[in-house]
């Protein structure tokens, strides 16, 4: 049942008087404005019974639902119907009613007109007028601004711009030759991006937003530069998806950041498959609070797994997560539990009590130069032995599949860090078996603002006023967005049989002197304000990371962005060597440490370097 407020009542009201009107005006324009005596007391006894009989119907047909201010096409069609349906209605409703009168038909003709344009064109006036003003020179007001792109997502950020306050957009730039001169949604498509320096003069325009949901990566990049090479700050909506959809709104512009720039064009994720693996299911992962690890739950908590097991060692991360995911899933199962991965006790109480149906192993010691130097063997023991463990633990208890996620820095090593993850590597690879667990192994580099990584190091030496600390001018590394590589370490772990080391496509290397750079534009901050040191490579950092050792090579798969390594097999005796090294309840030293593992990892260069 329809509400009845004030506003509705001064719809209607509005109505009413329109139905009067028009039903009037059809009789002056019937006879040239000068109406006969007898056919004007025939249109006042007629008006008293259709303008009603017309406010039923409107009502009727739900006219008074909707909000003028939001008035669209959907509303007018409505009113069309409705007009065309009173039209139809009103000579059987006097009929009916016996009023004994002659309507000219001509007048049954042109009071629906009257009707339709009038009812119509009000709505449409006070829309205008609510959201740019009567004349539309309101848009004079705010901050001038071009909209990079005029495709579908360009023209539903338009509509949210006019509605907008502190933003005038004053027109788009296209590079589609067929949309230049037209003009969309009221703003003139003024020429090409490459354009954007002139029109931003003559404009005076100090901002761009970028909506290209159909570009690729390269080009948004472009656009991106193009307007930083001018001076010109550029916004962009906070993701992807939205752009693609066309979910976009004023509310959600911000500045372009180094994901925007290094950003690759989205997964494709095989949404069946994840939903036969995950849905339904129950998902334990370990390392849960940390960077890959929560990331993983927020996407896996997507496809509502059956209970979704949390288990991480560090107090305030679960605690973080907690709060997280009982806000964004409230409806979600979900058991946060404390444990360390070498606790064979609490790994047993866990599995025994969960029985988890896929396990994501992220908890790992990642921090290369820490682990280097005074932590090599709680290196081995938490990222060899906690694997170890968790693996045995989930093979004992009938998991369907183990993921364990590895590292660029596990080819070819030559830190303490890298070493352990490819022992790790060797760990599920000996323990994988025709029958039983699969477990599947997941290899990539660096990821955009993780924990630890060189991003939130160089933001916070950015605003400390610098100087920006970079090891070597030459020093590259792979870089993904952290939900990108959670969402492929997804897909691989569908599509493991077992025992593959699944490599993650990175795209092309990044001179982190260069991230440092872009880092500090983006900031609103020139090289002459921040400057830039050296301070020479770290123990056991590389220059150059790579994805694949030298005596690997790759397949294919189906996914364009995952390949798998086809790396040495691993022997049963080895395998159980390595296991009772690990399994040793002793303090070793460094040195000692780098000794033994090059015993298991023969491709592993120990650097001699002492640290800073």
């Amino acid at each position: 049942m329809l509400k009845i407020n004030r506003y509705t009542a001064m719809a209607v009201s509005h109505d009413l008087i329109v139905a009067a009107l028009a039903w009037w005006g059809a009789y002056l324009l019937r006879f040239n404005f000068d109406l006969p005596h007898n056919f004007q007391s025939e249109m006042w006894r007629t008006m008293i019974w259709v303008a009603p009989l017309q406010l039923l119907i409107f009502w009727y047909m739900g006219l008074y639902r909707g909000i003028w201010r939001y008035a669209s096409v959907a509303d007018l069609r409505r009113i069309f119907m409705a007009v065309l349906l009173a039209a139809m209605l009103i000579p059987l409703g006097l009929w009916m009613l016996r009023v004994n009168a002659v309507v000219p038909r001509s007048v049954l003709i042109l009071d629906p007109i009257l009707l339709l344009l009038v009812m119509g064109g009000d709505r449409l006036l006070y829309r205008l007028w609510k959201e740019q003003g009567m004349f539309g020179d309101i848009k004079l007001q705010g901050e001038p601004v071009l909209v990079l792109g005029a495709g579908e997502a360009g023209i539903g950020l338009s509509k949210d711009l006019a509605r907008s306050r502190d933003w005038h957009q004053v027109g788009f730039l296209d590079d589609d030759a067929d949309k230049q001169g037209r003009i969309l949604n009221g703003i003139k498509v003024l020429g090409k991006l490459e354009s954007l320096p002139h029109w931003a003069q003559r404009l005076g325009v100090s901002q761009v937003i970028i909506a290209m949901p159909s570009s690729t990566h390269q080009q948004r990049r472009h656009a991106i530069d193009l307007a930083n090479s001018n001076g010109i700050k550029a916004l962009t909506v906070p993701a992807f998806d939205d752009l693609l959809s066309g979910r976009v709104s004023v509310s959600q512009l911000r500045a372009v950041e180094l994901d925007d720039l290094l950003g690759r064009d989205p997964v494709q994720l095989d949404g069946a498959g994840l939903h036969e693996q995950l849905t339904d299911k129950v998902v334990l992962v370990t390392g849960a609070g940390g960077s890959i690890g929560s990331e993983l739950c927020r996407q896996i908590a997507r496809f509502a797994p059956k209970t979704l097991v949390l288990y991480e060692a560090g107090e305030l991360a679960l605690y973080n997560m907690e709060q997280e995911l009982n806000r964004t899933f409230p409806q979600l199962d979900v058991a946060y539990l404390a444990g360390d991965v070498r606790d064979d006790v609490r790994l047993e109480q866990v599995f025994a009590e969960y029985m988890p149906n896929v396990v994501f192993h992220a908890a790992a010691y990642k921090h290369v130069p820490l682990m280097e130097r005074h932590n090599a063997w709680q290196a081995v023991r938490n990222n060899v032995f906690g694997t170890w463990r968790a693996a045995s633990c989930a093979q004992r208890h009938g998991v369907e599949k183990f993921v364990l996620i590895s590292t660029d820095k596990a080819v070819n090593p030559t830190n303490v860090m890298g070493t352990t993850k490819r022992m790790a590597e060797i760990v599920c690879q000996g323990l994988q078996r025709p029958e039983g667990t699969r477990f599947v192994i997941v290899r990539f580099g660096n990821v955009l603002g993780s924990n630890g990584s060189v991003i939130p190091k160089f933001r916070e030496q950015i605003a400390k006023g610098g100087p920006v600390t970079v090891t070597h001018p030459e020093i590259t590394r792979f870089f993904m967005s952290i939900p990108e590589a959670a969402q492929l370490v997804m897909q691989a772990g569908y599509m493991g049989k077992g025992g593959e080391i699944f490599v993650l496509d990175m795209g092309e290397p990044v001179k982190i002197v260069d991230l440092a750079k872009e880092l500090i534009r983006l900031s609103g901050l020139g090289e002459e304000d921040i400057r830039i040191e050296f301070t020479g490579l770290r123990p056991g950092e590389k220059l150059y990371e790579e994805v694949l050792a030298d005596s690997e090579h790759t397949l294919p798969t189906p996914h364009p962005k995952l390949r798998i390594a086809q790396a040495r097999s691993v022997q049963t005796g080895e395998l159980k060597a390595m296991q009772a090294w690990i399994s040793k309840e002793v303090s070793m030293s460094d040195e000692a440490v780098r000794q033994c593992m090059m015993q298991w990892v023969p491709e592993y260069t120990p650097d001699m370097r002492k640290g800073q």
